[in-house]
């Protein structure tokens, strides 16, 4: 019987064994996924354009998070307060300075980080519940700035109208033209993170994530990880905080709020802690769910016309919450644990081990 898979993988460079992408078909597999990705406005719909805006948006963040809380072990609740730095700093750069986004998303960044550095300095003293709580102070914390600093700057709870980005001339003022952005942005963020996980950088990581006492005993510098780590995490926050920002064009002090780093987590949670794959299937899936009740709303209404109101607030944080409860006590390690063993099954079958 011919078997119609690679009998092994032989590598002859280090290259060639670090290699994230190792056969010519999956470059070819990755080159036609992209081509469709770009050539979404050609041929899909509004509202589908406007899913893959999201969850582009929403990979970046978690990406930054899955460095923090699957890499370094780091729990934190405050995702999303960090994107709020980072919308707020590009918004107020392109309102006042007039500065084009390829400067201010930088700046965003670096902005979100910072912060991110002076909320991450608990993680020296305290870990685990602890640190938990000491993130969640930046939810409310940043909101509350926003909300009642400087009100001649920040406009107070009403917000910022923010700029419409304009790239080489070209306003980017549509979801079409906005997921151009959106997707080379995240092929960069991926690749920075995928690197980033394998280097010395990540490694360290994930001694302080398995024993940080045995990592702190083999010289693994605690602080100095800890702390980068955070700012990693808020960078990416920053950058798809700014993102969120320009993408909806407003920005407040509810834009990002606590529930919003819960659902992040949750992500992270459901696609898997510490993988490269884990961001993408469970931003993916949350933001499905999140469009199947805003669908499902109107048909409950239907059937229960007193419901109708409130259906859709109801049903997301139901299907979520129903959502990461059924991940925890069936694929705690999430989807890319799964698509490991689907793949380590069908490189053995017909073989039984």
């Amino acid at each position: 019987m011919t078997l119609l898979r690679p009998a092994g993988e032989f590598d002859e460079s280090y290259a060639s064994d670090m290699a994230t992408i190792r056969r010519p078909w999956q470059w070819v597999a990755l080159g036609l996924f992209l081509a469709a990705i770009y050539l979404l406005p050609s041929y899909a719909s509004q509202n589908t354009i406007a899913l893959v805006n999201r969850i582009a948006i929403s990979v970046i963040a978690v990406q930054g998070l899955n460095l923090l809380t699957g890499y370094t072990g780091q729990i934190s609740l405050g995702q999303a307060a960090f994107m709020t730095v980072g919308g707020y700093t590009s918004a107020l750069l392109m309102i006042h300075m007039e500065w084009s986004l390829f400067v201010t998303l930088p700046l965003s960044a670096l902005a979100a980080g910072v912060v991110g550095l002076i909320f991450g300095l608990p993680s020296l003293r305290v870990k685990g519940f602890y640190l938990t709580m000491s993130t969640l102070a930046a939810q409310f914390i940043i909101p509350w700035f926003t909300r009642n600093a400087f009100p001649d700057l920040l406009n107070g709870a009403q917000g910022l109208n923010v700029p419409v980005p304009v790239l080489f001339g070209v306003a980017i003022n549509s979801p079409q033209r906005f997921l151009y952005l959106t997707i080379t942005i995240l092929i960069i963020t991926t690749v920075v993170a995928s690197n980033a996980a394998r280097s010395r950088l990540g490694r360290a990581f994930v001694s302080i994530r398995d024993n940080d006492l045995a990592a702190e005993l083999l010289g693994v510098n605690l602080y100095k990880y800890k702390l980068q780590a955070f700012f990693l995490a808020s960078v990416y926050a920053g950058i798809a905080g700014a993102l969120s920002a320009h993408y909806l064009r407003h920005i407040n002090s509810e834009s990002f709020g606590l529930a919003d780093s819960i659902i992040l987590l949750g992500m992270l949670i459901v696609g898997g802690l510490g993988t490269n794959l884990g961001p993408f299937l469970g931003a993916a899936l949350v933001e499905f769910l999140i469009e199947l009740a805003t669908l499902a709303g109107p048909f409950l209404g239907k059937i229960a016309p007193s419901t109708a109101a409130g259906a859709v607030q109801a049903l997301r944080p139901l299907f979520f919450g129903a959502a990461l409860m059924l991940f925890l006590i069936f694929e705690p390690k999430g989807l890319a644990h799964r698509w490991q063993l689907i793949k380590a099954a069908w490189r053995l079958r017909p073989f039984s081990h």
